[in-house]
């Protein structure tokens, strides 16, 4: 294509192309590579000019389209590289849960029987009502017994984290 002819294209056809693009990607600085892309592409091309438009936009939603698979295929080899790197921390999260439900669990087993009831239904999502009828208290004493119940295991569970605290 001619300096000239390509000049006149590029004035023509650069706003349009460029806020297709922006529309297409979404994103200001890739719209500008895939025109300047498309624009160099066409100065290879020796094209009527009445066909330079429809190639020019083909030719951009193709180079669009393109960054989108990189862009996605990136972030997959992203995430699964965390996934793959994050195994050492993640087997190191699981053995500190571990810890902490062992210490859930030995705190649980000092607790009396109806205490230990409470806690557990109510962390199930059970109403008061329904746990009076299990633990056989009135249904407007829950509430005080349960808040009694949290405040045993918070002391037990802190007694049980001081104790693995210790040095030895």
């Amino acid at each position: 294509m001619k300096s000239e002819d390509f000049q006149a294209v590029y004035r023509e056809l650069y706003p349009s192309l460029s806020r297709y693009v922006h529309r297409f990607t979404g994103d200001t600085d890739s719209a500008a590579d895939i025109v300047q892309d498309s624009f160099l592409r066409l100065l290879e091309h020796d094209l009527p000019r009445d066909e330079v438009r429809p190639w020019i936009f083909v030719v951009a939603t193709n180079l669009a389209r393109d960054r989108v698979r990189k862009k996605e295929r990136r972030r997959r080899l992203l995430v699964a590289n965390q996934e793959r790197t994050g195994t050492a921390s993640s087997a190191l999260e699981d053995l500190e849960r571990a810890e902490r439900i062992e210490s859930v669990r030995k705190v649980l087993d000092r607790l009396s029987e109806r205490d230990r009831q409470m806690l557990l239904m109510r962390e199930e999502g059970f109403r008061y009502t329904e746990i009076a009828e299990a633990v056989g208290v009135r249904p407007t004493s829950v509430g005080a017994l349960v808040a009694r119940a949290l405040k045993r295991f918070s002391a037990a569970y802190e007694a049980v984290g001081e104790t693995n605290a210790a040095p030895e």
